[in-house]
């Protein structure tokens, strides 16, 4: 915020610190798969991905219903090819997400319980067996969902990401303080709304 002092010159006034935002969370397969889904979403690359495998099967489907209603009937070679081609492309638009967030899951599970705080400085996580620290300039982008917001790196294709779930705050208003953070300090991806209310909050031992 600027303020006009009494000799026309223009004082930057200084922004009131944000206070941190701490999260305590298990990480699930529910997670790694959505923050991979909402990445595809909200990425260009990720997009270009979605579209090429959606037009690749209204093709596949176009080539089947042609194959149905041609003049000489159906043919059952035609009928098995097009079928297993999609298929092909139900499964990779489908399957291929869940299959890479289980096997996310399974590299970071033994780390057992997540502990993120995030401040004006950045978001630092730790785990049993580990502590990394991001700097905002690595993390210039979010995308948020019913249950999750997911930090990007400034790549094309958002090769580094990192999952803060809802759940982990210890208050609700936490979710809200949390976002705001992350608007001052990044561009959100996506809708400005989601359909869930405020997550419950979580049970700390």
């Amino acid at each position: 915020m600027t303020v006009p002092t009494a000799q026309g010159v223009t004082v930057q006034e200084a922004r009131p610190a944000v206070r941190p935002v701490e999260l305590a969370y298990l990480p699930t397969p529910a997670d790694a798969v959505t923050a991979i889904r909402a990445r595809m979403r909200a990425t260009p690359a990720g997009r270009l991905q979605n579209w090429v495998l959606i037009a690749s099967g209204l093709v596949v489907l176009q080539g089947l219903v042609m194959n149905f209603t041609g003049p000489k009937g159906p043919s059952f070679q035609s009928t098995v090819l097009s079928l297993s081609a999609l298929a092909l492309v139900v499964g990779v638009y489908l399957l291929v997400p869940a299959l890479q967030g289980r096997q996310v899951h399974r590299m970071i599970a033994p780390q057992g319980e997540f502990q993120a705080v995030v401040d004006d400085s950045g978001v630092r996580v730790a785990s049993r067996y580990s502590e990394t620290t991001y700097r905002w300039p690595m993390l210039t982008r979010y995308t948020e969902t019913d249950e999750l917001f997911v930090l990007l790196t400034p790549d094309r294709y958002g090769i580094g990401i990192v999952v803060l779930p809802k759940r982990g705050a210890a208050e609700p208003v936490d979710v809200d303080r949390l976002r705001d953070l992350l608007n001052l300090h990044a561009t959100r991806l996506g809708p400005k709304r989601v359909r869930s209310g405020r997550p419950e909050p979580a049970q700390r031992g």
